[in-house]
């Protein structure tokens, strides 16, 4: 039996499973991290952080904890009992502590504070050790909570997950915000989409998914922007309608939410969160979105083929004010500003059968209907100027016939971010990289 420091590892307990009506009156032993230490009339407090909770633990006698500071990684063994006053509605009497580490340096932040108040350069520089605040993990538990909904809701639908390579031939995206590499002599680039790769599947599985990190080199620092970030990405095939893709990020969200619900209650605590209404999304076309918005908040109407981000920020705002929701789809995005795989409104070609999807006035979701056609995907590619042959495998699925299909990408730090009410989609990423910042 393998041992560490005199304890039999089998008889730890996790915390997350820690019950005092399961475990009444019999000792215990649990390990983590010191997260904070209080001494009141005689008795310390010690709080123990483990991967999802902490555990409140009391000591009647000072002479267990000299030495112990801050961030020593401990067992502890004692009596579970209930304490409504404590964190979760219990703490462990505990009788015997046993040190298996120790920090080398103090702490370059008060990891136990509730509230750092770090501006966002320090904070990123000390990530490591900034992220065992817990409200700065609570952000990513609820980030965690995001992926898992969209993969059980996907899953449950029928989708497949796929891998697809980050290392590409060309953009999916078109336009200079793209990565080049010297991939051994050749060119190449970071893939700014799954897109190819998604579509490429559809003829494999009908329908497919992906969760994986995309570049964009864009060379601005903005509080919505990343150079990485990930991507919550599906594809689906035999659509009615792009609609139907609509449908199924509506069920995404309202899972999410259930989800949030159920067994991360703690982390939106922690945060402030309140979980938006998803019962149904409102749905308004791009040209008359941008009417409504510049009517009622008196905003002129600049740019007639794109939403710059006050006048989501004002639809945003009507759609809570006057529609009830934090959400909505915004469709029939105009083909100017669209991709070259974007199916064209048959009624009216200068459109797109494509939508976004805001939340709280900040998009977090592009997505549409793609041309499945060979001839007309090529023309289309052809009026725009481009080089079909560039893209000989992408159009080889066109050539062996394609059924109609959509799919959309959701960037997930920035829904994280909106749904925490983060200032900067930075602090929705673990280690995020920008203009500057290539570490930690």
């Amino acid at each position: 039996m393998k041992k560490m420091s005199g304890i039999p590892t089998e008889t730890f307990t996790p915390l997350k499973t820690l019950c005092p009506a399961a475990l009444p009156d019999r000792p215990v032993t649990v390990r983590g991290m010191v997260h904070a230490l209080r001494k009141l009339g005689g008795i310390t407090f010690l709080t123990l952080r483990g991967p999802e909770r902490v555990l409140q633990c009391v000591f009647a006698q000072d002479a267990a904890l000299r030495d112990v500071t801050e961030e020593c990684a401990v067992a502890l063994t004692g009596v579970l009992r209930a304490e409504e006053r404590a964190p979760g509605g219990m703490e462990l009497a505990a009788e015997t502590l046993t040190v298996l580490s120790r920090p080398a340096a103090p702490l370059p932040v008060p990891v136990s504070k509730w509230k750092l108040d770090l501006n966002l350069d320090t904070e990123l520089a000390l990530r490591p050790v900034v992220l065992r605040n817990l409200r700065q993990r609570s952000v990513f538990r609820v980030q965690e909570a995001l992926a898992r909904a969209f993969r059980d809701t996907l899953h449950a639908d029928g989708f497949t997950e796929i891998r697809t390579p980050k290392i590409v031939h060309a953009g999916a995206e078109g336009g200079s915000n793209i990565f080049r590499l010297d991939y051994f002599g050749r060119k190449a680039f970071l893939a700014q989409s799954p897109q190819f790769y998604k579509q490429m599947m559809i003829g494999v599985y009908e329908k497919v998914f992906e969760v994986a990190p995309v570049f964009r080199a864009e060379k601005h620092s903005t509080p919505r922007h990343l150079n990485e970030y990930t991507s919550m990405d599906f594809e689906m095939g035999f659509l009615d309608s792009f609609y139907d893709i609509m449908e199924v990020e509506t069920r995404f969200l309202q899972n999410a939410v259930k989800l949030l619900s159920a067994e991360y209650a703690a982390d939106l605590a922690r945060l402030g969160v309140e979980l938006p209404g998803v019962s149904a999304i409102p749905v308004l076309r791009f040209d008359e979105a941008k009417q409504l918005a510049a009517e009622e908040y008196h905003r002129p109407i600049r740019d007639p083929y794109d939403l710059e981000p006050e006048e989501e920020h004002n639809i945003g705002r009507y759609a809570k004010e006057k529609l009830g929701s934090d959400f909505v789809f915004v469709t029939h995005y105009p083909s100017k500003k669209r991709p070259f795989y974007a199916m064209d409104d048959p009624e009216n070609p200068k459109y797109t059968l494509s939508f976004d999807l805001l939340f709280r006035g900040v998009e977090v979701t592009t997505g549409g209907q793609r041309i499945h056609d060979y001839q007309e995907q090529v023309d289309k590619m052809l009026a725009r100027g481009m080089h079909p042959e560039e893209f000989e495998s992408y159009l080889m699925i066109h050539r062996a016939g394609m059924p109609p299909h959509g799919g959309l990408g959701i960037g997930l730090e920035r829904l994280t971010a909106r749904l925490c009410g983060l200032d900067n989609v930075r602090r929705a990423c673990l280690f995020p990289r920008d203009l500057s910042r290539l570490e930690p």
